[in-house]
């Protein structure tokens, strides 16, 4: 987290631990960090302080977007084969249609034009992949959708994308847009749905009303103003941050493809996140590289984190034509506000390191 962040969050979880919804003075005053937390975070979305819905994080965010439009107008739901699971299975849940991507895991606008319809209500496309970066053109996705179906609401997933682009400039077209607070240095367990106004949604959870009766649930006011926080911080060094961990990725991955033979990074580096490094490394297995990896001390993953404990070929690489071996050798190193060059470092020579100890009996035999 970044320190920021944590300064905001303490003194919501010990001395002004109220909640939002009551009316004595020390509820009111939570209301109010509440209240300022949401004008301070619709300002970096570009969007009005009455649409944002605070969330449990990106998935809870997702699954409203998807489903409450779905049962707000009973249309059907679309989405890219690449997005994160609390996409794809929402889509998946409501019986909707998912459209293929290229060898660049760009969306198909063509099957996305031919996929879309007037009984379509909302289409989903991440801003950015959460596994491989990759940047997807979100204007030309809205021109499509406005031209195919115009009732139709564009969602985006910004979680992965938030830490690292302007969303407010790059979403500005989407009618809902998700973040989480952890992707950009807030606490886990808080995120966002912005709500454009006199979009349709349906809400998951009923009871107490709040949140525009979208979101029903005592407020994380802790979690809420330290995503605020963190979301300040991040904008704020955000042009800079992006230009020195951009630096230290292509750092990470011109040293791995100099060591270790057969090291190919996936997707282009230009249409992708500055953080997100994926390689495919032949002759390896992720499951056994990465448990070297974390011996050593490397935190790295195969896929999407999220994913990481059922090793089974990556949906997005999949989607991207990428053969089930080299899914299966390929692994995924993440940087962030905090990372340095002693990081990158360390982290390529523990991978040349468990490249040879893996290679090894090959070479033997």
């Amino acid at each position: 987290m970044r320190p920021e962040a944590i300064e905001a969050m303490l003194p919501w979880l010990t001395t002004h631990f109220g909640n939002p919804s009551g009316s004595h003075a020390v509820s009111r005053r939570a209301r109010q960090a509440v209240d300022e937390a949401r004008e301070s975070i619709a300002g970096l979305l570009g969007c009005a302080p009455g649409e944002v819905i605070f969330t449990a994080g990106g998935t809870e965010a997702d699954n409203l977007a998807i489903a409450g439009v779905v049962g707000a107008t009973n249309g059907r739901a679309v989405c890219t084969a690449i997005e994160h699971h609390a996409v794809l299975h929402a889509v998946e849940a409501v019986n909707g249609a998912v459209v293929g991507v290229g060898p660049d895991a760009i969306v198909d606008l063509d099957a996305l034009g031919r996929t879309i319809d007037p009984t379509v209500a909302v289409v989903s496309v991440m801003l950015a992949n959460n596994e491989i970066g990759t940047i997807q053109p979100l204007d030309d996705v809205a021109d499509v959708v406005r031209r195919r179906a115009p009732k139709a609401v564009l969602h985006t997933d910004a979680v992965q994308a938030f830490a690292w682009l302007d969303v407010a400039a790059l979403a500005r077209r989407a009618d809902l847009i998700s973040i989480a607070a952890h992707k950009f240095g807030g606490p886990k367990g808080v995120g966002a749905l912005v709500v454009r106004s006199g979009v349709p949604v349906q809400p998951l959870l009923r009871g107490g009303g709040q949140e525009r009766d979208l979101r029903s649930g005592t407020h994380n006011v802790a979690g809420i103003v330290s995503m605020a926080a963190a979301m300040q911080a991040t904008v704020a060094s955000r042009s800079q941050s992006a230009q020195r961990v951009r630096a230290l990725r292509d750092r990470l991955g011109d040293a791995i493809a100099a060591a270790v033979d057969g090291a190919v990074e996936t997707g282009s580096r230009e249409q992708r996140l500055p953080n997100l490094c994926h390689l495919r490394i032949a002759g390896i297995e992720s499951e056994s590289a990465l448990v070297l990896l974390d011996d050593a001390g490397v935190c790295a993953s195969a896929g999407s984190a999220c994913a990481s404990g059922a090793m089974e070929p990556s949906h997005v690489l999949s989607a991207m034509g990428v053969s089930r071996e080299e899914a299966m050798s390929s692994l995924r190193f993440s940087l962030g506000w905090p990372s340095t060059i002693d990081d990158v470092d360390e982290a390529v020579a523990a991978l040349v390191d468990v490249v040879d100890r893996l290679r090894a009996p090959a070479r033997a035999t």
